[in-house]
């Protein structure tokens, strides 16, 4: 049985990942996504915002699904989760924090790109593991071969996805949902510009339903 926060994941389809420089844009960020019909952000800690936008996201917007993206310390886990993260994801697979997750109840999503990397997520008894960076790492070829001898293992691919190869992936009935960051620019979101974050979101939605025959 797939942990709750999984399935909303995969029913969404598309993780967007978000880099906030300012947590000034969390609230107006968070409504576009909502508006757009993707309730759902990895806010990664790779800014001193990162906090501060999860807490704003996750209080103002009690129905949006919000984790930790680029998470690297058990510490960042406590402060993630203290501000509303729902579920923690990590670049790589740091034995240390998902043990850590896993005792405490926390959904994680660690980076694999090799069969040790998903022999040591099986070990710690995870069922979706973040296949990262994807498209430098060998895409979609790579996850169909590792795949086969994992047959209870999906995959959440990130890294190089965007509105052009992602029906790819979410074609293929192993990937629980991609992370990408297309549709939330830095740009964009520094530039204020929300309309045109709601409107790519939309689009994003779309594929998945496309790509899922809905």
């Amino acid at each position: 049985m797939m942990n709750e926060v999984l399935e909303k994941i995969q029913e969404l389809g598309i993780v967007p990942v978000v880099v906030l420089n300012d947590a000034k844009d969390a609230a107006p960020l968070a409504q576009a996504l909502c508006n757009g019909g993707l309730p759902c952000a990895e806010v990664t800690f790779r800014t001193d915002a990162a906090e501060e936008a999860i807490r704003i996201m996750s209080e103002q917007f009690p129905d949006m699904l919000i984790g930790a993206g680029t998470v690297i310390t058990t510490e960042q886990v406590d402060r993630a989760v203290a501000a509303g993260a729902k579920f923690i994801v990590s670049p790589g697979l740091n034995p240390r924090i998902v043990k850590y997750c896993v005792e405490k109840g926390i959904l994680i999503t660690p980076g694999c790109t090799n069969p040790s990397d998903i022999e040591q997520a099986i070990e710690n008894g995870l069922e979706v593991v973040k296949f990262f960076p994807a498209e430098p790492a060998g895409g979609l070829k790579m996850i169909k071969a590792m795949a086969a001898p994992y047959v209870g293992m999906k995959f959440m691919p990130t890294g190089g996805i965007n509105q052009n190869n992602v029906r790819d992936y979410l074609a293929y009935d192993r990937i629980v949902a991609c992370g990408g960051s297309w549709m939330v620019k830095g740009d964009l979101v520094d530039a204020g510009d929300f309309d045109k974050i709601e409107e790519l979101t939309r689009e994003a939605v779309e594929i998945v339903k496309e790509s899922r025959g809905k």
